[in-house]
């Protein structure tokens, strides 16, 4: 995590204006200064996050505004999933979505805006000997924000009464209907995390999210397990909890609205998408030990100064680990999760994966480096609200309207390869011609199943060939290996000849390339 003085970025910031002019003098016309300090080296794996996909697979419609998913660790296989009109539906891989609700909040929820409604839904982590969820909403009559416990009476009950709710802690938030966050995860400490935005309004008119006082722009942290006798306790490590002028279940402020954030299990980070006003969104990320932690809106809208007047010259300000433009790329950002799966852990291991609510796009982000590279990996279904991560470990999401239930999966490509073509005419007579053709690997890995393709120039035609297995359709030529050469060692070649026909020239082939990479 990297943490700056409002004072540091200031100056960082007029260093950067006035050596900006003299960058471009250097530059050829019309092209972008670069910014050294954004330069990242490649990487092993960075270089293989250019190189990954991702791809959905609709598993469930029919969804009411699906805000949440939650996964019991039960042995079930259940995908728990709240809608915002107050409802909690199951989804189960056998028997698909049930008609009917698990539990039914609708009589104390308010969803009357756009922001308001059931917002969270969280399983414990003891979930098969407790029978116990959380959920958070916005209650009536005002859009309290509401955190409560539900208690199964055991692990199968279906229905769930809602009279078996447990109000556990609320904040007011009666000024506007928006930024209520919502999102609850239990974290790898076993403690349960939620997040409430600044109150709502346009640039933090309550001025909440530096405001140690409230609840609202913040994370909290509080302790829920059976060991603790009262509604919630407060962990002896929250970092507020020996101040008497601030809230001490608060474990990181200066957030706007970070409806969505998630654990990495690896290491306990916790990874917080906060959506900006109206120039950038951003991701943060808080290694497990660094409660307290200021975000710094809304001096700070991602990487930019928002609200200058509010800035803290003495405040220490965490850095986001990746930004985009909201009015160019989006206008929400929906962080996701760091993927721990075991199905795609080849192509996807420790890639944190998100998007936007309004763009759809799929971006993946490298967590083991402190640069955090990152790379378009594809689309999500357009209006993606929420990601949910099953007890395997592999990734859902389910997007707002109109309502479905999608399964997340990766897919990486062959690594680009290196290679060189030596192409020669061994002999050519009236329309025959025999051509010999040697491939060399110049990568660091091995060419699996290569396929060698080229355009054949006019009028020639390959009807034979040995050492390979060679085909053309039109003047596309492609050579596959034959079982005993199908790889290429690095360093190594294979060489292969063939027999054609030509319509009076033996011309050679322009350009080659070797399992889609270009030849030289």
């Amino acid at each position: 995590m990297s943490r700056r003085s409002f004072a540091h970025r200031s100056a960082a910031a007029f260093i950067a204006a006035v050596i900006a002019p003299l960058t471009m003098m250097g530059s050829a016309s019309g092209a972008e200064p670069v910014d050294v300090d954004s330069v990242v080296p490649a990487t092993p794996a960075a270089e293989q996050l250019d190189r990954l996909s991702v791809s959905t697979t609709q598993i469930a419609s029919g969804l009411r505004r699906p805000t949440a998913i939650a996964a019991p660790d039960d042995g079930s296989e259940r995908l728990l999933v709240a809608e915002k009109p107050g409802t909690v539906r199951v989804y189960h891989p056998d028997t698909g979505l049930a008609t009917s609700p698990l539990l039914d909040l609708t009589d104390r929820v308010d969803d009357s805006s756009n922001e308001r409604g059931l917002l969270g839904i969280a399983a414990s982590p003891d979930f098969a000997e407790t029978h116990t969820l959380y959920v958070t909403y916005t209650s009536l009559p005002e859009g309290e924000v509401t955190l409560s416990r539900i208690a199964l009476s055991d692990a199968a009950q279906d229905p769930v009464p809602a009279d078996v709710e447990e109000v556990l802690l609320t904040q007011p938030h009666s000024e506007f209907t928006n930024h209520n966050g919502g999102q609850i995860a239990f974290g790898p400490d076993g403690n349960l995390y939620w997040s409430l935005g600044d109150g709502g309004g346009s640039g933090d008119p309550l001025n909440a999210a530096q405001d140690l006082t409230t609840l609202l722009g913040k994370i909290v942290r509080i302790d829920v397990s059976a060991s603790c006798t009262d509604a919630y306790c407060i962990p002896a490590d929250n970092p507020f909890v020996s101040d008497a002028q601030a809230r001490p279940e608060i474990w990181a402020y200066g957030l706007r609205n970070a409806w969505r954030f998630s654990f990495d299990d690896e290491d306990g980070s916790l990874w917080i998408a906060d959506v900006g006003q109206g120039t950038q969104e951003e991701v943060n990320r808080l290694a497990a030990d660094q409660g307290g932690a200021n975000l710094g809106w809304p001096c700070l809208e991602g990487t930019s100064v928002f609200d200058e007047a509010r800035c803290d010259s003495e405040a220490e300000y965490v850095d986001p680990v990746f930004t985009y433009a909201t009015s160019v790329e989006g206008c929400a950002v929906v962080g996701g999760h760091v993927y721990r799966g075991a199905e795609f852990a080849d192509a996807a291991a420790g890639v944190y994966v998100m998007t936007d609510y309004c763009t759809a796009t799929g971006w993946g982000l490298d967590t083991t480096d402190d640069a955090h590279p990152s790379a378009v990996i594809g689309e999500f279904p357009i209006q993606t609200s929420t990601f949910g991560e099953g007890a395997d470990g592999e990734l859902y999401v389910a997007n707002d309207l109109p309502g479905q239930l999608h399964a997340v999966s990766f897919e990486l490509a062959p690594p680009a390869v290196g290679c060189s073509v030596d192409y020669q005419v061994r002999s050519h007579w009236g329309t025959g011609y025999i051509g010999a053709v040697t491939v060399v690997n110049e990568g660091t890995e091995p060419v699996s199943d290569w396929s060698l393709t080229w355009t054949a120039p006019a009028g020639q035609t390959i009807t034979s060939a040995w050492s390979a297995v060679v085909s053309q359709t039109g003047d596309l030529v492609t050579a596959v290996g034959a079982a005993w050469n199908s790889s290429i060692a690095p360093g190594g070649s294979v060489s292969f000849e063939f027999l054609g026909t030509h319509g009076g020239t033996v011309a050679v082939p322009g350009q080659f390339a070797l399992n889609g990479s270009t030849c030289r």
